[in-house]
């Protein structure tokens, strides 16, 4: 992973800790439908990060960081739902850490997304 590209390396990580929620999910709770929701949604935050960091354009950029947040927040609906089920502990370290680190990659997103449409705006005019 790229050592300057923060985000990246960030959603990264967490799809490898999502990847593993996953397998622990389907052998040790036998959950497999949300689970593989997760697994989706979880894993493709980084993968349009990394279509983002190529991009065409400014608008090609700020479309594929869109989804990307947009997979960012329904990955944190599936991490809810699987608490709210009782397939995870709220008060699981691991779990906590979950949530801590979703919601960080959803901040950060959202600022991206909207330094960029602003910059996009501002250099329009």
């Amino acid at each position: 992973m790229s050592e300057k590209n923060i985000t990246l390396n960030k959603s990264f990580e967490f799809a490898v800790r999502v990847i593993k929620l996953y397998k622990y999910l389907c052998d040790e709770k036998k959950e497999y439908l949300i689970s593989k929701q997760l697994l989706r949604c979880g894993t493709s935050i980084g993968a349009n990060i990394n279509e983002a960091t190529a991009a065409q354009s400014k608008k090609d950029f700020i479309a594929k960081m869109s989804i990307s947040s947009k997979e960012a927040r329904e990955t944190k609906y599936w991490l809810d739902l699987l608490i709210a089920t009782d397939y995870l502990s709220k008060n699981d370290s691991h779990t906590k850490s979950l949530i801590v680190d979703i919601e960080e990659l959803i901040k950060l997103l959202t600022s991206i997304v909207k330094t960029s449409q602003q910059r996009l705006q501002t250099n329009e005019k």
